[in-house]
């Protein structure tokens, strides 16, 4: 059997090439029985014969150069329509030099030479769009009365895509669009009608009997996304959308395989505009080294990084487990780029100094850090101060030395007037890296960039969510009203690669993070999502944990920010940092392991100004006792 099947597309090949034949005789004849008015003198009939013999051959042989057989008639489109105008056109201009050159027996009329590629295109292509129409229909009314009626939200490229994923689909029966755009309305897509506008869905819904819609929005649309979803959501309907732009790019997934919708929909911010060129000149063909590239920051850092091509691209990480998993990520992808996977602490200097002599990076993007708060605020004060501080220098210094044109450290905002360990740290770092860019002689380039939290991200607050929600609650919030400010993996990454390309002088960019969102409205909102009740999710708040602070900020009080021709970028003006202090300030870090951790707190204020023991998170903590209570009552 398996036999006959593998024969079978040799077999519809051979059909078609058949079909072609066919249609080039009957179109040689039609054009001179056109010529003629359908009564054609002997002389010419005789001709019809006599030059029919080369110039068929001719012609086919001209169809299998273009191409004509490679594809499927059931998916004809544009591209074949234009391959068949080509072979008609290069037909015929052969047949001309071949009459000029070597004059064959019998006259063809100037005329045959107009009318014979007219009719090829229009018998050749015609049957090929009529099959596809026939078959078309022939799905659509199978499938039309199958499937669950859904209304689709958006009626641009991404519906339309949609639409001819889900024609051959009898899962879904998309019974109409809706779309803000007014030239649209009460016009057909594929075969769908554009009912109306976004805001008339309930209408619609009610109408169509409708218990499911899909937004099926671009990218660009992420306003217009959450006022559909909120829409859909407020009359209980199952929303659903499209794959991520990044996941059909990938080839993982294809616009047909809709998902429900999840919270990362509703935060989504618009694409950043990237300086693709500036880039290009920065890594192409260059080497690029990131550190800590097993975590959630780094490992996207070499995803983005490889699309711009550089030569060699060095993944540094403590973590042979995460450096393993991104090894099997990459290793499947076609890239040309040569990925080096070193396993190695930031803190090792001879390490990191044979890296560097040996690969000679242009750029190095250092993203590894110890960032979860509570787990640094005690026991673990040393160990911090020492990664975060000792390891960033043991890098940056050493880029220095090899020379290294560019390094971006990779900070947060809870380096801001920080209230923990893991904030006070990092701006440590940051200053580390102000203070390198005034050394003498310097060569390097030091940029760094400040950002909120980022969705998904190992330890992030939306992962636990889930699997809370998942195992039936309780959902745990710290506090009724502490805030942040979130933005996708691959914007944060995005805007520490044009920082890099941006900076000059040691700036520090802070990242437009827009607004910053409720974590327990955020809760509430994924609970809706997961298709239960507000009420069916217990939401309970165990109170601030050490070093949390309420609100995160990206400017410290003393800091203000300067315009960068980047919308999403700004530069902090921070006190400068002289290369004197960061050596006394290392030496103290060197010997603060000695020190009680109370003791290393109450001196790291005087290395951070701006740092402080928040001992106003114990009071909020005793508070959220009776709130918690408060809560347990009305559930």
């Amino acid at each position: 059997m398996s036999k006959y099947l593998k024969l079978f597309p040799k077999f519809l090949s051979a059909l078609a090439v058949l079909h072609d034949v066919l249609a080039t005789m009957l179109a040689w004849w039609l054009a001179f029985s056109l010529r003629f008015n359908f009564q054609i003198p002997q002389d010419f009939f005789d001709s019809i014969l006599k030059n029919g013999y080369w110039v068929i051959p001719l012609q086919v042989i001209v169809f299998f150069y273009f191409g004509l057989y490679k594809g499927l008639w059931r998916f004809a489109s544009l591209p074949d329509l234009k391959r068949i105008i080509k072979a008609a056109i290069a037909s015929v201009l052969l047949m001309l030099v071949i009459r000029v050159m070597l004059l064959p027996p019998g006259v063809i009329p100037r005329s045959v030479y107009l009318l014979d590629p007219i009719l090829l295109i229009m018998l050749m292509g015609g049957s090929r769009f009529v099959y596809r129409a026939w078959k078309d229909h022939d799905l659509y009314a199978m499938h039309a009365s199958m499937g669950e009626p859904v209304l689709v939200l958006g009626a641009g490229d991404v519906a339309i895509n949609l639409l001819n994923e889900l024609a051959r689909s009898t899962e879904w029966r998309v019974v109409g669009l809706l779309d803000n755009e007014k030239y649209l309305h009460r016009r057909e897509l594929k075969g769908v009608r554009v009912l109306g506008s976004i805001d008339d869905l309930a209408r619609h819904a009610h109408a169509a009997n409708v218990r499911h819609v899909i937004v099926a929005f671009a990218n660009t649309q992420n306003t217009l996304k959450r006022h559909a979803i909120e829409l859909a959501k407020n009359l209980n309907l199952n929303i659903l959308t499209v794959p991520t732009l990044d996941d059909l790019m990938s080839g993982k997934v294809k616009v047909s395989q809709i998902r429900k919708v999840d919270i990362e929909d509703l935060l989504g911010r618009d694409p950043v505009q990237l300086d693709e060129q500036g880039l290009h000149d920065l890594m192409t063909g260059q080497v690029v080294m990131v550190t800590g590239a097993g975590g959630s920051i780094g490992s996207e850092l070499c995803r983005q990084i490889r699309a711009f091509q550089p030569r060699v691209l060095v993944c540094y990480d403590v973590s042979e487990y995460a450096l393993y998993t991104l090894e099997q990520e990459l290793t499947n992808l076609q890239i040309k780029t040569r990925m080096v996977y070193v396993v190695g602490d930031v803190k090792n200097a001879i390490r990191i100094k044979a890296l560097l002599n040996k690969y000679r990076p242009a750029i190095v993007f250092h993203a590894a850090a110890y960032k979860h708060v509570p787990m640094m605020e005690n026991d673990n004060v040393s160990e911090a101060l020492n990664n975060n501080v000792v390891g960033t220098y043991t890098v940056a210094i050493a880029c220095q030395e090899a020379k290294v044109k560019r390094f971006v450290l990779v900070s947060t905002d809870k380096a801001v007037n920080p209230t923990n360990v893991m904030g006070a740290s990092k701006r440590l770092a940051e200053m580390v890296c102000q203070g390198l860019q005034n050394m003498a002689n310097n060569e390097t380039t030091y940029a760094i960039v400040r950002f909120g939290n980022v969705l998904g991200s190992s330890g992030s607050v939306i992962p636990k969510f889930k699997q809370q929600i998942a195992s039936g609650g309780p959902v745990t919030v710290t506090h009724p009203e502490i805030t942040r400010y979130f933005m996708s993996i691959p914007e944060a990454c995005q805007l520490v690669m044009q920082a890099g390309l941006m900076g000059k002088k040691g700036e520090i960019f802070v990242l437009d993070m827009g607004e910053s969102v409720k974590i327990a409205d955020l809760a509430k909102e994924m609970i809706r999502l997961s298709g239960f009740q507000e009420n069916d999710i217990d939401i309970q708040y165990t109170g601030l944990r050490p070093g949390e602070k309420l609100y995160e900020e990206l400017l410290a009080d003393d800091e203000r920010t300067t315009a960068t021709p980047h919308p999403k970028l700004k530069v902090a003006i921070a006190r400068a940092v002289e290369p004197i202090w960061v050596q006394s300030m290392l030496s103290w870090v060197s010997q603060a392991h000695a020190l009680d951790e109370h003791e290393i707190k109450e001196q790291l204020k005087l290395w951070v100004e701006e740092y402080t023991i928040d001992y106003q998170n114990r009071v909020a903590t005793e508070k959220i006792a009776i709130l918690s209570q408060q809560s347990h009552s009305v559930h």
